[in-house]
C-alpha cells in the first residue's frame, strides 16, 4: 500500500486522477489483494466524477471480501440509482454476500434481477446462485436453478453435490455424482472431496471403493478424504495403503490416520504413528485433532501414564489448549482405571463449564467401580444441566441396588415419578451409548 500510494501520487501529478481505466487498476489492487485497503479504495472511488459499472462491481467484490457486506449492498443500490448496468460478475459477488449474510429475501430479489437482466442462463452466475441457496438450505431451489442451466460446467455439478452434502442429503449427492459421470463429466479434486464424505455418512464402502478405483490423479486432499472414509468405515488396511502410497502428506493426513486407528482400537499403532509424525515432520506440529486421536487411543488401551503425559505435552510443549473432547477422553481414561477422584477433580478444574457428556461419563465410571458417594455428587451436577435425563437416575438406582441399598433405590424411583421422568424403553440404553 505504501508503494501504491506513491504511484497514486504520480497519477495525480500526471493529471490522470479521473482516468477510469488507470484509477480502476489502482482500486482493483485495493479490492483484490490481501495487502489492499478498502478504506483507501473508498476514498479514491469517491473522488471519481463518472465511475463506471466495472468499478462499482470491483468495490462490491472488495467490500464482500473483507466482510463489509452491508456496505457492498449499499454500493449496489447506488449503482442502480445511477443507471450503471450490473454484469454477471456483479451478481456473482452479490449472491456470495447474500449467502454469507443468510439474507434469504434479498437473495431472492437479486435472483429476480438476473432474470430481468437476461442472465438466468449464465453458468457463472447460476453456480453462485446454487451455492447461495445451499447456504440457505433451500435444496429444491438450488436444484431448480441447476436444472435450468442450459450449458453446465463441472463447477455446476460440484456445487450442487456440495449443497446436497451440506444439507445432509447424502443419497442425492451420490445420485448426482453418478448422473454427472453419465453426462460425460470426469470428477476433479473438488468433486471427490465432497463425494467421498457421502460414502462415509451412508457407510457405502463399496461405492467409495468404486470411486477410488476410478480416481486417476490423487491429490493430497483426495487422499485425505479416502483415508478418512476408509478408516471410519472400518477398512483400516485400505486407509493404510492410501497413506503409504502418498507422495506427500500434511497434518490432516496424519490426523485422519491416527484418529482412525484409535477409533478401531489399534492403540499401539496409533501412538506409533503419532511419534513417527513428530520425528518425520519437522515443520508440522500436532494440533488439537491429533491429540484427540492420541488421547482416544490411550483411553481405549487403558494407558493412564501415557495419557497423562500426552495431555501435559499438548499444553506444555505445543501450546494446544484442551477442549471439552480432550477433557472427556481423560475423564474416560481415569474413570476406567478407577481413578474416580482424580477424574472428578479434573472436571472441576476445567476452564470451561463441564457438559452433561463429561459428567455422565464419570457417573458411568462411578457405577462400574461402585462409588456411590461420588456418584451422588456427580448426579447433582447433572441435575443442574439436564434435570429430566432418565438414564442418570437409572444409573444411580442401579448403584444403590448393587449395594443392597433398596430404600435409596426406591427413593430415586419416587424422585423420577415426581419429576415426570420416564425410564427408557428396552434398547434405548444401547442407543444412548452409541450416540455418546
Amino acid at each position: 500500500m505504501r508503494e501504491l500510494s506513491q504511484i497514486h501520487a504520480q497519477i495525480i501529478s500526471a493529471g490522470l486522477e479521473q482516468h477510469v481505466y488507470v484509477i480502476g487498476r489502482l482500486i482493483s489492487f485495493c479490492c483484490v489483494s490481501e495487502n489492499g485497503s478498502m478504506d483507501y479504495a473508498s476514498l479514491v472511488f469517491e473522488q471519481l466524477n463518472w465511475p463506471d459499472g466495472f468499478l462499482y462491481s470491483t468495490m462490491i467484490r472488495g467490500l464482500g471480501r473483507v466482510g463489509r457486506d452491508e456496505d457492498a449492498l449499499l454500493f449496489f443500490k447506488r449503482m442502480r440509482e445511477r443507471g450503471k448496468a450490473a454484469d454477471n460478475f456483479t451478481f456473482a459477488f452479490l449472491f456470495k454476500i447474500c449467502g454469507h449474510m443468510t439474507a434469504v429475501e434479498l437473495g431472492r430479489q437479486i435472483h429476480c434481477c438476473i432474470v430481468k437482466h437476461g442472465l438466468e442462463s449464465n453458468v457463472y452466475v447460476c453456480n453462485t446462485l446454487i451455492h447461495m441457496y445451499g447456504l440457505f438450505r433451500e435444496v429444491s431451489a438450488a436444484s431448480q436453478v441447476f436444472e435450468e442451466i442450459t450449458s453446465r460446467d463441472l463447477v455446476s455439478w460440484n456445487t450442487l453435490v456440495d449443497v446436497y452434502m451440506s444439507c445432509g442429503e447424502y443419497k442425492e449427492a451420490l445420485r448426482m455424482f453418478l448422473r454427472m459421470r453419465r453426462d460425460g463429466f470426469n470428477p476433479d479434486e473438488a468433486t471427490l472431496v465432497v463425494t467421498l464424505p457421502a460414502c462415509l455418512e451412508l457407510g457405502a464402502l463399496d461405492f467409495g471403493r468404486w470411486v477410488h478405483s476410478n480416481t486417476i490423479h490423487q491429490t493430497v486432499s483426495v487422499s485425505n478424504s479416502l483415508i478418512d472414509m476408509y478408516a471410519k468405515c472400518g477398512a483400516i488396511e485400505s486407509a493404510l495403503r492410501v497413506f503409504d502410497n502418498m507422495a506427500s502428506r500434511n497434518i490432516i493426513s496424519w490426523n485422519s490416520m491416527i484418529l482412525g486407528l484409535a477409533l478401531h482400537g489399534h492403540v499401539n499403532k496409533a501412538l506409533l504413528f503419532f511419534n513417527k509424525m513428530l520425528e518425520e515432520c519437522e515443520f508440522e506440529e500436532p494440533n488439537d485433532s491429533m491429540f484427540l486421536g492420541v488421547l482416544c487411543s490411550c483411553s481405549h488401551g487403558g494407558l493412564v501414564e501415557e495419557g497423562r503425559r500426552y495431555f501435559d505435552m499438548m499444553r506444555r510443549d505445543y501450546g494446544v489448549t484442551p477442549n471439552m473432547k480432550h477433557y472427556g477422553c481423560m475423564v474416560d481414561l481415569l474413570g476406567k482405571a478407577g481413578l474416580l477422584q482424580e477424574a472428578y477433580e479434573l472436571v472441576r478444574s476445567m476452564p470451561m463449564e463441564g457438559n452433561a457428556v463429561v459428567w455422565r461419563t464419570l457417573l458411568g465410571a462411578c457405577r462400574v467401580h461402585g462409588n456411590i458417594e461420588l456418584g451422588e455428587r456427580v448426579l447433582e451436577h447433572l441435575r443442574e444441566l439436564e434435570p429430566d435425563h432418565s438414564s442418570d437416575y437409572v444409573l444411580l438406582s442401579h448403584m444403590y441396588a448393587g449395594a443392597g441399598r433398596w430404600n435409596d433405590m426406591l427413593h430415586v424411583r419416587e424422585v423420577m415419578r415426581g419429576r415426570g421422568v420416564q425410564k427408557p424403553e428396552p434398547g434405548m440404553g444401547v442407543l444412548s451409548r452409541a450416540e455418546h
